[in-house]
C-alpha cells in the first residue's frame, strides 16, 4: 500500500479520473517541465493541435497575458495541410509565470500590444559578419575564417568577448607505456576552426538562430587535411543576456591514426586597463559552490588593508580609491603574485582537480578540488566585465575542463574543454583484434558465445557524432557568486515548457497508442507501480553505474551478469544497449503520459546519444545505426532499427523542432540507399542474393521499413525539402506491402529505391506466399509507426495496407493452428510474447474483439516479467563489489523497454479488460 499511496501522489490521479480538455478550444496551456525556474532567458517549445483545426495561413499565435511577445512557426503537418505542431519562443522575461497560455486567433485579429514589438531582435547581414543584437548584447559572427564569433559586446558598450574559435590537438599514435610517452613517432597537431558557411533564420522577431558550419584545420602548417566537421548553432533571444550554443562534431578521421587529444571552444576576454586587484576569475564547484579569486588578492595578507576592501574583492566589486586603503599595503601591491592562469579538470564523474599558476614556466600551485564541478569558468572586472561558460552535463561528459589564461595579460582567454587535455587521447581504436574471425562461420560462431557480431572493419567510428550544449553569458560588471550559480543551474537544466499530458494525448500528434496513469483496480495500480519502479531503477543504475563520459552518457547496459553483480560491459553484445528493443520509447511514452521532469531530462540524454554516437551521419553507412555492443559502433551490425527516427520524433516535436535533431532526421532519409551497399543479412542469407548498382535491394519488412517509414512519415509531416519524395516512397513501399499475397508475413521485399516501388522477396519473384516472421520485427518501433501512420493516412491509405497490418497483429499470437488455416503453416521463432501483446491489445481495441484482448492479456502475464516478479531491489555490499549497489538482478533492458511498451500499450488500448 505504501507504493500505491506514493503513486497517488505521485501521478496526481485519483480512480484513473483526468483533467478534460476540450480539442475545440482555441487557447492551450503550457507549463515548466518541473517546477518554474528562477529565471527564464528565453526558451522555445513546441505545441500540437488537432487535424483540420488551423490551417497556417489562417491562425496566428500570441500569449493570453498580451504583454509576452511570442514567435511561432510550423514544424509539423498533418495530411490536410492543417498544423499539427507549431513551435513557439518567448523572450527573455523579468518574472516568470508558473504556466502560460497560448491563444490562437484569426490571422491579423490579435489583441497584442504594440509596444512589446520594442523587444524584437534585430540581425544585419553585412558582407562580412552578420550582427546580432538583443537589446543587450551585440554579437558579429563572420561569415569566413577561423573565428565562429568575433565579438560580444554589453548593451553598455564593453566587449567581454572576442576571436571565439574551436580549438582541436591530435596525436598519431597512443603510447603504450610511460617509456613510450617520449617516443617522437607520435606526431601531434593542433587545429582550430574554419568557417565553410553561415547562416540566420529568416524570422527573428523574438529568437534568432545563427548556424555556423566548417571543419577543423591546422595551425602550424602540418599537413594533416582539414577534418572533424561541426556544425555550431547560436540561439539568441530578445532582452537576453545569454546565449545558447549547440556544437555537434562528426568523426570523419583514421580511429588508429587520429586521436583527438583535446577539443574545446575559446574567447578572448579584454582586461585592459582592468586593475589586477579588480580582476575575477570563478570557477563552479559542488552542489553550487564557487571558488571565488582576484588576478591579485588582497585578502589573506600579513597586512589588512581594510574590512570593508577585502570584502568588496572577494564579492568582485571595484575596490575603492587606493588612498582609502592602509599604507602598508598599497606600497607593497608590486609583491603580491598575480595569479595569470587557471585550470579545473573534471577526469572522472567523481573527482576534479583545480591548480593556479603566475605564469608559463613556473610551477602549478593545487587549489583544493571536489567531485562533481559545475562546469561554470567566469572571466572579468569589476569595471571592464566579463564572459561566462557553462557546459551543461558538465562532469557527466568527462572528461572536461576549464581553463583561464592570460588573467593579468590585457587579454584573457577562457577554453571549456569538451575533451580534455589533460585526460589520455580519444581511443576509437576497436576493443580487441578480430581474434581470427575471419570468416563469416567463425563470425557466427562467435555469435554463439559472446553475442557479438563482429566483422573486420566494420568497428569503425567514421561518422558517429556528438552533440553539447553550451552557454554564454555575458555582464557589464562582475557578477555575484549567487548570480552565477543560478545561471549555471539554468545552464544545467534548460527550462522547457510542455502542455499537459491530457492535451497532448487528445490531439493525437504523438499517436493514441498511449494513455494516462490509471490507478483504479488494484490490477492497474500494480503495473503503474511497476512502470515507477523501473524507471527510477534505471535513473539510479545510471548513477550507480556511472554510465557518463564524453560518449558513453545518455545509453544504458543491455544485460545483466547475477555472479559479478555487474552490468555485462564487457561481453560482445551484452554491454551498451544502443537502443535495443526500444527503451527510448518506453521512456518518452512514460514522460507523454506522466509529464515528469525526471522522466523528460532521462529521455532527453537518451535520444540525444542514440541519435548521435550510436548511427552514422557520413560515409556509406549514413543513416544506419549499430547493433548493441562493448563500443557504441563495435558490432558489424548496421541497421536502420538502431537509427530509427521514432526514437527522436518526441524530442523533436515537443523541443520546438531541436534543430539538430531535425538534422539527425534529415540523416536518415539516406538510410534507403545503404541498402544498396550493404546486405544487413549477408551472413545468414541463403537465397544468393548480392547488392548490385542500380538493381533491386532487399529488406525486411520489420525493422528496416518501420525505420524508413518513420523517416518518411516525420519527412512528409515536416513538409521538408524531400517530402513529395518521402511521400511516394511511403505510398509506394506500402502498397507493395498490401499486395505481397502474405503482406508482413512475407518477412522481406525487393525495393527499387529509385522510384520507392516494393515488390516480392528474391525467394518468392511471383508473390506465391512465403511466411516469414521475426520475433524483431515489431519491438523496434512498428507498432507505433504504423499506428501513427494508419491515423495519418485515414481513408487514404492505400488498399489493403490496414488489413495486411490487422493480419500479422492477430496471427503472430494467434497460435499454430490458425497460422496453419491461414498461411499454410505455422509460424516459426515467435518469442518476446509480452512485447508483443500490445499488438493483439491493437487488434481486440480496433475491432473490438474481447477474446483477442483476453489472449493479449494472458501473454502479456505468461512472459518476459510476470506478476510474480516482486519489482524490488536487493543490496549487495562488501568484497563482493566495487562500492555498494541495489542490485535487480532480474532486470535486462529487453524487459524493461518491451514490459513497459506493452504495459503502457495495453492499458490505453484494453485497460477495461484487465
Amino acid at each position: 500500500m505504501a507504493r500505491v499511496s506514493g503513486l497517488l501522489a505521485l501521478l496526481g490521479v485519483l480512480g484513473g479520473a483526468a483533467a478534460h480538455y476540450n480539442a475545440s478550444s482555441t487557447s492551450v496551456k503550457v507549463s515548466w517541465v518541473g517546477d518554474a525556474p528562477a529565471q527564464n532567458l528565453g526558451t522555445t517549445f513546441g505545441l500540437p493541435w488537432p487535424q483540420g483545426k488551423y490551417k497556417p495561413h489562417e491562425v496566428d499565435f500570441q500569449l493570453s497575458d498580451g504583454q509576452t511577445p511570442l514567435q511561432s512557426w510550423v514544424t509539423g503537418y498533418w495530411r490536410d495541410g492543417s498544423i499539427k505542431w507549431s513551435a513557439h519562443a518567448i523572450p527573455k522575461t523579468d518574472s516568470v509565470a508558473t504556466e502560460y497560455t497560448v491563444q490562437a486567433t484569426p490571422k491579423g485579429k490579435g489583441k497584442f500590444k504594440r509596444e512589446v514589438q520594442k523587444t524584437k531582435i534585430s540581425v544585419n547581414h553585412g558582407h562580412k559578419e552578420i550582427i546580432v543584437n538583443t537589446g543587450k548584447i551585440t554579437v558579429s559572427f563572420p561569415k569566413e575564417g577561423r573565428h565562429i564569433v568575433s565579438s560580444i559586446k554589453t548593451a553598455g558598450g564593453k566587449i567581454v568577448g572576442k576571436n571565439g574559435r574551436l580549438v582541436l590537438h591530435s596525436q598519431t599514435d597512443i603510447p603504450v607505456t610511460a617509456d613510450d610517452r617520449t617516443d617522437t613517432a607520435v606526431d601531434r597537431s593542433n587545429f582550430e576552426s574554419n568557417i565553410e558557411g553561415v547562416t540566420v533564420s529568416k524570422d527573428n522577431s523574438v529568437r534568432a538562430l545563427v548556424t555556423v558550419r566548417g571543419k577543423h584545420t591546422t595551425t602550424e602548417g602540418s599537413d594533416h587535411e582539414d577534418w572533424l566537421p561541426f556544425v555550431v548553432r547560436f540561439y539568441l533571444y530578445a532582452n537576453s543576456e545569454a546565449i545558447r550554443v549547440v556544437h555537434s562534431i562528426t568523426f570523419d578521421g583514421q580511429q588508429d591514426k587520429d586521436f583527438i587529444s583535446g577539443l574545446g571552444i575559446q574567447f578572448q576576454v579584454p582586461l585592459k586597463g582592468e586593475q589586477l586587484y579588480n580582476r575575477h576569475v570563478r570557477l563552479a564547484g559542488t552542489d553550487g559552490g564557487f571558488l571565488n579569486e582576484a588576478v591579485k588578492g588582497i585578502t589573506g595578507l600579513r597586512r589588512d588593508p581594510g574590512a570593508a576592501i577585502r570584502t568588496a574583492q572577494f564579492e568582485g566589486k571595484a575596490l575603492p580609491a587606493e588612498s582609502t586603503w592602509d599604507t602598508r599595503v598599497t606600497t607593497r601591491l608590486h609583491w603580491i603574485p598575480a595569479w595569470n592562469d587557471y585550470s579545473l579538470s573534471q577526469l572522472s564523474p567523481d573527482g576534479f582537480t583545480l591548480k593556479k599558476r603566475t605564469k608559463a614556466g613556473q610551477s602549478w600551485i593545487n587549489i583544493p578540488g571536489g567531485t562533481r564541478a559545475g562546469g561554470l569558468a567566469y572571466l572579468g572586472g569589476a569595471t571592464q566585465g566579463g564572459l561566462a561558460v557553462s557546459l551543461r552535463d558538465f562532469w557527466k561528459r568527462y572528461p572536461t575542463g576549464l581553463d583561464i589564461a592570460n588573467a593579468a595579460s590585457d587579454e584573457g582567454q577562457i577554453t571549456l574543454w569538451l575533451y580534455s587535455p589533460d585526460a589520455a587521447p580519444l581511443d576509437l581504436r576497436g576493443y580487441h583484434d578480430g581474434l581470427g574471425q575471419d570468416t563469416y562461420a567463425k563470425q557466427l560462431d562467435a555469435l554463439e558465445i559472446t553475442y557479438e557480431d563482429y566483422e573486420a572493419k566494420f568497428d569503425s567510428p567514421y561518422g558517429i557524432s556528438r552533440t553539447n550544449e553550451v552557454f554564454l553569458y555575458a555582464f557589464e560588471s562582475t557578477p555575484s557568486s549567487d548570480t552565477l550559480a543560478a545561471l549555471n543551474a539554468h545552464a544545467q537544466e534548460p527550462p522547457m515548457l510542455v502542455a499537459k499530458p491530457e492535451y497532448l494525448l487528445e490531439t493525437k500528434a504523438l499517436g493514441s497508442y498511449w494513455g494516462l496513469p490509471d490507478i483504479s483496480t488494484p490490477a492497474k495500480a500494480k503495473i503503474e507501480s511497476n512502470l515507477d519502479f523501473l524507471v527510477k531503477h534505471y535513473q539510479k543504475e545510471v548513477e550507480a553505474r556511472r554510465w557518463y563520459g564524453f560518449l558513453d552518457h545518455g545509453d544504458v547496459m543491455h544485460a545483466y551478469d547475477v555472479d559479478r553483480h555487474q552490468w555485462r560491459y564487457d561481453i560482445g553484445g551484452y554491454a551498451w544497449d544502443n537502443s535495443e528493443l526500444s527503451p527510448d520509447l518506453f521512456v518518452w511514452q512514460y514522460f507523454l503520459r506522466t509529464g515528469r521532469a525526471d522522466v523528460y531530462r532521462f529521455a532527453e540524454a537518451m535520444t540525444r546519444h542514440t541519435g548521435e554516437v550510436d548511427s552514422y551521419h557520413i560515409g556509406d553507412w549514413k543513416g544506419l545505426g549499430t547493433r548493441h555492443g562493448v563500443l557504441h559502433f563495435a558490432d558489424s551490425a548496421k541497421q536502420a532499427r538502431i537509427s530509427q527516427p521514432q526514437y527522436r520524433k518526441y524530442f523533436y516535436y515537443l523541443s520546438g523542432g531541436d534543430e539538430r535533431t531535425g538534422e539527425l532526421l534529415d540523416d536518415t532519409l539516406d538510410a534507403d540507399k545503404s541498402y544498396g551497399v550493404l546486405d544487413p543479412v549477408r551472413k545468414v542469407r541463403t537465397d544468393g542474393w548480392k547488392p548490385s548498382p542500380g538493381a533491386p535491394v532487399t529488406f525486411g519488412l520489420g525493422t528496416d521499413w518501420a525505420a524508413l517509414a518513420a523517416g518518411w512519415l516525420i519527412e512528409w509531416e515536416r513538409r521538408g525539402p524531400r517530402w513529395e519524395e518521402a511521400k511516394k516512397k511511403l505510398t509506394g513501399t506500402a502498397t507493395g506491402i498490401a499486395n505481397l499475397k502474405n503482406g508482413f508475413v512475407t518477412g522481406s521485399g525487393s525495393y527499387l529505391i529509385e522510384n520507392g516501388t516494393l515488390l516480392p522477396p528474391p525467394t518468392d519473384p511471383d508473390n506465391q506466399g512465403v511466411v516469414a516472421i521475426s520475433h524483431l520485427s515489431a519491438v523496434f518501433g512498428m507498432p507505433e509507426v504504423i499506428s501513427e501512420l494508419l491515423e495519418y493516412w485515414g481513408d487514404e491509405a492505400p488498399a489493403g495496407f490496414r488489413e495486411a497490418w490487422l493480419d500479422y497483429t492477430y496471427y503472430y499470437l494467434a497460435g499454430a493452428a490458425e497460422q496453419t488455416a491461414r498461411y499454410g503453416t505455422a509460424f516459426s521463432g515467435v518469442s518476446l510474447k509480452q512485447g508483443h501483446s500490445r499488438l493483439s491489445a491493437y487488434y481486440a481495441a480496433t475491432q473490438n474483439n474481447a477474446s483477442v484482448a483476453a489472449l493479449a492479456w494472458t501473454n502479456y502475464r505468461n512472459d518476459g516479467l510476470r506478476d510474480s516478479q516482486a519489482f524490488t531491489t536487493n543490496r549487495i555490499e562488501g568484497s563482493a563489489v566495487l562500492h555498494p549497489v541495489d542490485e535487480a538482478a532480474w532486470l535486462s533492458t529487453n524487459d524493461f523497454a518491451q514490459y513497459g511498451l506493452a504495459s503502457i500499450q495495453n492499458l490505453a488500448y484494453i485497460g477495461d479488460s484487465i
